[in-house]
């Protein structure tokens, strides 16, 4: 079930709006008798998060920083134009 209102309406009756959408009800917001915006209940509140919650699920190898071979100059094909700019 929907309802309409404008703008007008919706700022002067915004807690009551919010008790119909609570309950279910779906609430339209029009200007000019045009929608413009939708009010509807949120269906479940996220998961709160939970410092180190995916403790030992990442794992960062001691090399994790070391030059990618595949710009490291000696590794390049001797015509690859990149090869100049990283030397």
């Amino acid at each position: 079930m929907s309802t309409q209102v404008n703008i007008h309406e919706a700022k002067t009756h915004l807690s009551r709006l919010l008790e119909r959408v609570r309950d279910g009800e779906e609430v339209v917001i029009a200007k000019a008798g045009k929608p413009v915006a939708r009010l509807v209940a949120i269906d479940r509140r996220p998961a709160r998060r939970i410092p180190g919650m995916d403790k030992g699920k990442v794992i960062i190898r001691p090399d994790f920083d070391d030059p990618i071979p595949e710009w490291d100059p000696d590794y390049m094909h001797p015509d690859d134009p990149m090869r100049e700019l990283l030397k």
